[in-house]
């Protein structure tokens, strides 16, 4: 059988307890640039000081760390929060409507504030790095509201893609449900989720985007949940349900 220091792997501490879902990276370093974490009895500052995982001793607080039992959560993200731990403007956040019992979940990509939908909130970083891996080509998918008539002439244009700002904008598909010379409402389709990919890329089209929510991500589907409710899925049904058993 395998030892602690056979199978050891080497990575930074801050990393380590990122990677671990006990804290955000940016808080890592500063919880170990003020001292609080020691490493084999010895305290370091550095949050890039190298770490060999399980076999180094780390504490934080003098308390030893481990592996958390992962977690994967489908929430229903309200309009008018921001999807962060904590912001300088003092807005509300999301974790201020989660329980803080929940323990340490970072965000699968983000929403904007006044964006409202699934979102998904997990402790195991292999997972969300595949979701948000653009080489995954894993599909979002949206219903958008927009100002004034949407053609289909348009609606070839969103796929083909457009320029902003240097940066190429695109959707996958887009389904026009509705139309006229008022609003349309649009199901659209993404393949990876760039800042803001929506609003700019009908912003560039000729037309405001005055409402816009997620409902599919993945396999993962929004269905009835309401605005502020989550859903616990067991990690081995999110990681079947992505083929990563």
């Amino acid at each position: 059988m395998a030892n602690k220091a056979s199978t050891s792997k080497r990575l930074t501490v801050d990393r380590l307890l990122s990677k671990l879902g006990i804290a955000s990276r940016g808080t890592s370093q500063e919880w170990i640039r003020a001292g609080r974490a020691r490493i084999n009895g010895r305290v370091i500052r550095d949050p890039a000081t190298w770490v060999l995982w399980p076999k180094d001793a780390v504490l934080i607080d003098d308390q030893p760390i481990h592996d958390l039992a992962k977690r994967f959560l489908l929430f229903h993200k309200p309009k008018g929060v921001i999807t962060t731990h904590s912001d300088e403007k003092s807005r509300k956040t999301i974790f201020d409507l989660l329980p803080s019992d929940l323990g340490y979940l970072h965000a699968v990509g983000r929403l904007d504030q006044a964006t409202s939908g699934l979102l998904l909130l997990t402790n195991d970083s292999a997972l969300s790095s595949f979701l948000t891996d653009p080489t995954h080509k894993v599909m979002r998918t949206y219903l958008v509201s927009v100002r004034g008539e949407f053609t289909v002439a348009q609606a070839t244009e969103a796929t083909a893609g457009v320029l902003d700002g240097g940066e190429r904008l695109q959707c996958h598909t887009v389904k026009i449900q509705k139309n006229s010379g008022r609003e349309s409402h649009l199901e659209v389709v993404l393949i990876q989720g760039k800042n803001r990919e929506i609003r700019r890329l009908f912003k560039s089209l000729g037309h405001e985007v005055t409402r816009l929510r997620r409902i599919q991500y993945g396999p993962f589907k929004l269905e009835d949940l309401s605005p502020g409710a989550w859903h616990e899925m067991p990690i081995e049904d999110a990681r079947k349900a992505l083929r990563l058993a």
